[in-house]
């Protein structure tokens, strides 16, 4: 890789952890639209810019969710009660995204409906607000099925599944800080899933040439790693030092024309 290439997602894998661990965000969000912009400079093909993005985006998070497991395993923090429930979901919806539909959809309806992900999550953090609490988890095979919703949704987005489950545990009246941490070690199967669906559906495009193992471009998906990987403990420390409702919005406001700038970008491959 050409070392401007190298220092720059040096650069972005270091930002992407900060900011997970600093605010609580998957690092899709940012990852995919930088990711969109850089890929075909480095000879990923244009028409499927959007898929190695998403995909690559969410080979990461079968790294970074190990990581953030352990650190919330250590502190007792997981429900594994909810995950053993969720995880057949989770692979079945994965495998069917990552495998299957995700090679059939057009890079630019891909596109669009990551803009509107990050739309809808933009939104949330400038609300703030938390979902309203019910009484209980649903019956046993609800949350199964609802497992498979997340692995599928997350398939096309490049999202380890916190937009989902999270707030799906807190209306079952489970706290904040177990939601999230249950949602971590989710995010790991979804990831797994997806990107043994992403390297299956995307196995025309697997060439030594490429750099890419499927739709996934794994020199990136190995700096990104590293880096995110070593930030993300120095985001969470300044967490209660920071004003993070303010950071949020601030950052909610970066994803939007990030996401913007990715739809136009798309929109010119594809449409011209």
């Amino acid at each position: 890789m050409d070392p401007v290439f190298l220092v720059g997602f040096a650069v972005l894998g270091a930002f992407v952890g900060f900011s997970a661990g600093l605010l609580g965000i998957g690092g899709g969000m940012i990852l995919v639209p930088f990711l969109n912009f850089l890929l075909p400079k480095l000879g990923v093909p244009p028409l499927i810019a959007v898929h190695a993005a998403i995909a690559t985006a969410m080979a990461t998070i079968v790294f970074t969710s190990l990581s953030s497991m352990r650190a919330h395993h250590a502190h007792g923090a997981i429900r594994w009660d909810i995950v053993r429930l969720m995880v057949p979901g989770l692979l079945i919806g994965g495998l069917l995204s990552g495998g299957a539909v995700f090679a059939y959809i057009n890079g630019l309806v891909l596109a669009i409906i990551f803009a509107a992900f990050v739309v809808y999550s933009a939104l949330k953090m400038f609300r703030n607000t938390p979902p309203p609490a019910a009484n209980t988890l649903p019956k046993p095979w609800v949350v199964t099925a609802f497992g498979g919703v997340v692995g599928f949704v997350s398939g096309l987005l490049g999202a380890g599944g916190g937009f989902l489950s999270v707030p799906f545990m807190v209306r079952a009246n489970i706290p904040m800080p177990k939601a999230i941490a249950t949602s971590a070690a989710l995010g790991f199967f979804i990831a797994v899933a997806n990107g043994i669906g992403y390297i299956w559906s995307g196995a025309q495009y697997t060439s030594a040439d490429l750099k890419m193992i499927g739709y996934i471009y794994w020199p990136a998906l190995l700096v990104l790693t590293a880096l995110s990987m070593l930030t993300a403990p120095f985001g969470a420390k300044l967490a209660h030092r920071l004003p993070v409702k303010t950071l949020k919005r601030i950052f909610a406001s970066m994803l939007l024309v990030l996401a913007i700038q990715m739809l136009i970008e798309t929109i010119r491959v594809h449409v011209g």
